[in-house]
């Protein structure tokens, strides 16, 4: 037997389960936590939505203007826009709103940039969009153009309302 198997009383023959006690000198717990760890106070019950998933509060918004920030996530999407490319010149940022009303953040860049806003899987893209809803405080969505899509878009438009 070491002394191992005899601090913990492992192998002790005939020794009744009471009767063993560790010589190790651990501290001893209290209900109160008076000489260990923190006994954690009952916390509430988290508040739950219509959706049942429990929701925090949201800050009240002022009654300002309601598009500061749409305009404040163009503003921020179009300075990171512009810090990515090789041609921050051909970089523009569009507000509108689509047939829905919804805000939409249209950027357009130049062809040879276009791998760079998107970036690998559409990594960057995703991060942009996130940061835009972030800045927002509101929904928003993200167009990415390069100027050459953009074009036959317009044209496609203007033919559109010739007809």
């Amino acid at each position: 037997m070491s002394a191992f198997d005899d601090e913990f009383g492992l192998f002790s023959e005939g020794a009744d389960e009471t009767e063993r006690r560790s010589t190790l000198g651990a501290r001893k717990i209290s209900a109160r936590g008076e000489n260990g760890p923190r006994v954690a106070a009952e916390k509430p019950a988290p508040r739950s939505g219509p959706s049942g998933r429990s929701e925090r509060p949201r800050p009240m918004r002022s009654g300002g203007d309601p598009y500061a920030g749409q305009r404040r996530a163009s503003s921020l999407l179009e300075f990171l826009t512009k810090r990515l490319v090789s041609l921050p010149d051909a970089v523009q940022v569009e507000l509108f709103a689509d047939e829905h009303g919804e805000p939409v953040i249209e950027i357009i860049v130049d062809p040879e940039d276009i791998g760079k806003v998107i970036g690998r899987s559409g990594r960057v893209a995703g991060a942009l969009r996130t940061l835009a809803r972030a800045s927002a405080q509101d929904r928003v969505s993200v167009d990415i153009l390069d100027s050459e899509e953009a074009a036959e878009e317009t044209d496609g438009e203007a033919d559109e309302n010739a007809d």
